[in-house]
């Protein structure tokens, strides 16, 4: 018996839950979305069909979950990254660095994640800007504009959009293991936005 995954009985709601998102995640890595079915999602977490359906509605919805847990890992590690002791201009580098280096810790998801969300239309779209929101949010609050004070909402999501069409551009060309080569972009970009 796997000592690594625990029987499915031994699980919590919130053990399922994850173990499913890690199941969806394995599915996505293997197979890509179209192809990855109900049976390959549960094969993967170990767990039953009827779970499954305990918690999502369909595969979409699980994709979308998946990108929420992924988001918000992502925004943890910006988030935690950031000493607020320190002048703003020191710490941009830090923590650009340690969100793509988040981003490009998987890169099979992150590709997926980063393809997959587009089509799934309004849904994918909607957890998307709910993601870029959030990071938008930290941003506005960390980063000072000009006279001091906290970036607008308009100009924190410039930035977030801008690093995550890098981070886009960089998949589609399969260099998502390297994202740390945009961190002198992403990071003048930052910059520039904040002393515009």
């Amino acid at each position: 018996m796997n000592t690594s995954t625990p029987p499915e009985e031994n699980l919590t709601e919130t053990g399922h839950r994850e173990r499913l998102l890690q199941g969806m995640a394995r599915a996505l890595a293997a197979r890509g979305y179209a192809q990855t079915s109900i049976a390959d999602i549960v094969r993967e977490a170990a767990v039953s069909r009827r779970t499954f359906y305990e918690h999502f509605a369909g595969k979409t919805e699980c994709l979308l979950a998946l990108y929420e847990a992924a988001s918000g890992v992502a925004l943890k590690v910006l988030v935690e990254s950031v000493d607020r002791s320190r002048p703003w201009q020191v710490q941009v580098d830090g923590a650009v660095r340690a969100y793509l280096e988040c981003l490009a810790s998987d890169p099979v998801l992150l590709r997926t994640l980063f393809v997959e969300i587009l089509g799934l239309g309004l849904e994918g779209l909607a957890v998307r800007r709910r993601a870029h929101r959030a990071i938008a949010d930290f941003i506005g609050a960390a980063v000072p504009d000009a006279q001091g004070q906290p970036l607008d909402r308009q100009m924190a999501m410039t930035v977030v959009g801008g690093i995550h069409e890098l981070v886009l551009l960089a998949v589609e060309e399969g260099r998502e293991a390297d994202l740390t080569a945009l961190v002198e972009p992403a990071t003048r970009l930052v910059r520039a936005v904040a002393q515009r």
